[in-house]
């Protein structure tokens, strides 16, 4: 019998923050992409809770090398929401300042996309996220049950956005810009977007979903279906349909 070679499924990869890394809980926003990709391409979470911009262009270079690159079809870049938290501030009482410098944020997301390029991920496979806006009565709630004031204040989340939108414009990625689309012109209740005034709700994660598929869509639209539907397996002779090359 021939050596059998392993399959190398395309990939989409999520890096980002917390509301990255909890995207794949129940209704979250990457496993609705997930889904949609199922048999077609993996969705690769590397979403690390409590990081910033900074410390995420430390692990990259861990995270993603141009050994696989070939199959990556696109990245999300999903930073800032740990960034714009005040100086001097923490997001719990054991945890380190995590806030990060505008100018060092816009360069920080600058850097990320250069390693991707040089590992081989081109710039227009790469999709910045802004972050969201921040519902700040519910969020101080939630800083004072961790014994902390305030420490996020949505005006300093838009400075941010903005940040990222014209690093996504240096770059030549594309950009998704949740912090004014959720606002809607100034007028929207986001707050149902947000389940604790900084991470999402059932209904953020949707929306997060819904917008970042309408980007995503024409990157997949031609990623064949994986391995033969189950119907079409030659059931006299499955090695003939399942060991073939597609």
């Amino acid at each position: 019998m021939s050596k059998i070679t392993a399959m190398l499924w395309p990939q989409v990869i999520l890096f980002g923050d917390s509301i990255t890394q909890f995207s794949f809980q129940a209704h979250g926003w990457g496993a609705k992409i997930a889904h949609k990709l199922a048999r077609k391409c993996d969705v690769v979470n590397r979403g690390l809770s409590g990081y910033n911009s900074r410390w995420a262009k430390i692990v990259l270079p861990r995270l993603i090398s141009s050994q696989r690159s070939s199959d990556i079809v696109a990245v999300t870049v999903f930073f800032g929401a740990n960034d714009s938290a005040m100086n001097g501030s923490f997001i719990h009482r054991t945890c380190n300042d995590c806030h990060v410098p505008l100018e060092e944020y816009a360069e920080n997301l600058k850097e990320i996309t250069r390693h991707l390029a040089s590992a081989g991920v081109s710039a227009d496979r790469v999709i910045f996220i802004t972050p969201p806006p921040v519902y700040e009565p519910i969020w101080e709630k939630e800083c004072i049950l961790k014994g902390c004031a305030l420490n996020r204040h949505n005006s300093t989340a838009g400075q941010y956005t903005q940040a990222c939108v014209q690093a996504a414009a240096q770059c030549g990625a594309d950009i998704l810009d949740l912090w004014t689309l959720m606002q809607k012109d100034g007028q929207q209740d986001y707050s149902v977007y947000l389940s604790d005034g900084l991470h999402l709700s059932e209904r953020g994660n949707q929306f997060v979903a819904e917008h970042l598929w309408r980007l995503l869509e024409s990157r997949v639209a031609n990623l064949p279906f994986i391995l033969p539907y189950w119907g079409d397996i030659d059931v006299k002779n499955p090695e003939s349909s399942l060991l073939c090359d597609q």
